[in-house]
């Protein structure tokens, strides 16, 4: 199974987002065990980097993409992926974009706390809690 995960539950445990951190580490712990199944896009690098280094500075958020890195395989992206996002039935490019590579991936599910944005993609989405009930039940 491949899972591709958003951006925004990389960010919850980089930013240490009391609210979510907790599941979101675990979905990340979950993944890391499993070589293969985690997959990110190739945008969320650039958007963890951008974020993470105004919030939790460039140190720490070079270690993060690091580990990263280690552990979830990126998706491919061309012009042909980023043309699909654009041909996606979703409002914002950045969501259709996420979408795109978890097609390209051969992804089978969508981990994110944006689920009301992800309403109309072909791939199902999960919360992170969710996918820890289903998917990823230890």
């Amino acid at each position: 199974m491949r899972v591709l995960v958003d951006t925004n539950v990389f960010l919850d445990v980089l930013l240490n987002r009391e609210e979510w951190v907790e599941s979101s580490q675990e979905v990340l712990n979950r993944l890391e065990q499993t070589p293969g199944m985690g997959w990110l896009a190739w945008h969320t690098l650039s958007n963890l980097y951008y974020i993470g280094q105004k919030m939790a500075g460039e140190m720490e958020t070079r270690r993060s993409l690091r580990r990263i890195l280690s552990s979830f395989s990126v998706c491919p992206a061309d012009g042909a992926i980023a043309t699909n996002a654009l041909d996606l039935p979703v409002l914002d490019f950045e969501d259709a974009m996420q979408i795109a590579a978890g097609q390209a991936a051969k992804a089978e599910w969508i981990i994110t706390r944006n689920e009301p944005d992800f309403r109309k993609s072909p791939l199902p989405v999960l919360s992170p809690e969710e996918a820890l009930q289903s998917i990823l039940r230890g």
